[in-house]
């Protein structure tokens, strides 16, 4: 004689183990293998459905057009939810151990990556200043590219007043940075950034940070450089310039022979913005090339 589990008991463990899916799957919804899985819990739930009801009705029309009796087809039915459910609850273990396992990677390559940073500012600090003959040579890196800055509203008076010494506003001084550095005056960039982050109350200090950043790697100092891209992307991680900060930095490491640090930097570039600008895609890959990114 044929024994039949009670149907609502069992129905209320797999209704269980059901609700918990989706809260572990959802830890990353936006890879394909678990978009797949929440399409499966959802197939899953309308099947629950189904059995609710049959089971509401006390038996009835099954898939197929067959009948069968109401304890027959819920313990059948059970059986094969609760055989899914476990297949599901075993590729949400494994997703999430891979989502865990990512993570853990990327920490550790930002741990890397400031520690990296944090030494060479320690070398910074305690190096004599080095001379022209001291900087590194050039290499094929690309030029800085300067930045957009919004014109000054204000003009510096014309006639007899303007023979008087002129004070330079931060947004006059970043103007004739970005110009300096389109016409690779780098020393002249470099001071004009200075000059904007002198005044630390200047709501321009994000921008001059940048302009001293581009200013240091037109003129070579690349050490110097990567400490300064970096500063420029911790000062706004989202902000208009953090995927050009890190572009930059990418650069700098590489051209000290930083390659791991650099690819580094380039992996966290793509994590960040997954979508970068379309004018960066290209000095993306490059830059890959160059530090021998995998």
């Amino acid at each position: 004689m044929r024994s039949f589990v009670p149907i609502p008991m069992v129905l209320a463990v797999v209704l269980l183990a059901v609700a918990q899916l989706p809260t572990a799957a959802h830890a990353q919804v936006d890879s394909r293998e678990a978009i797949a899985l929440q399409n499966q819990l959802y197939q899953l739930r309308q099947e629950m459905q189904v059995l609710r009801d049959q089971v509401a009705r006390g038996g009835g029309a099954a898939a197929g057009g067959r009948s069968f009796s109401s304890s027959a087809f819920g313990n059948d039915m059970i059986a094969q939810l609760l055989t899914r459910v476990d297949s599901l609850e075993e590729q949400v273990r494994q997703l999430r151990g891979r989502v865990d396992e990512t993570q853990y990677q990327g920490q550790r390559q930002n741990a890397e990556l400031g520690k990296r940073i944090d030494d060479l500012a320690f070398q910074m600090g305690n190096a004599p200043p080095a001379g022209p003959a001291a900087r590194p040579p050039a290499t094929s890196g690309p030029a800085p590219v300067p930045l957009a800055v919004p014109t000054p509203s204000t003009a510096p008076p014309a006639g007899p007043a303007a023979t008087t010494p002129r004070v330079r506003t931060p947004e006059i001084a970043l103007q004739e940075g970005n110009a300096a550095l389109a016409r690779r005056d780098y020393a002249t960039a470099e001071q004009a950034s200075r000059e904007v982050l002198a005044n630390r109350a200047s709501p321009r200090s994000y921008d001059g940070q940048m302009l001293l950043a581009q200013a240091l790697s037109g003129q070579r100092q690349y050490p110097q450089a990567a400490i300064a891209y970096d500063d420029a992307y911790n000062r706004s991680r989202k902000g208009v310039y953090a995927q050009d900060a890190l572009l930059g930095l990418a650069n700098s490491l590489a051209a000290i022979n930083e390659k791991k640090a650099a690819c580094d930097t380039l992996g966290r570039l793509r994590t960040e913005f997954p979508q970068p600008r379309n004018d960066l895609r290209d000095a993306i890959a490059a830059s890959g090339q160059r530090a021998g990114c995998r």
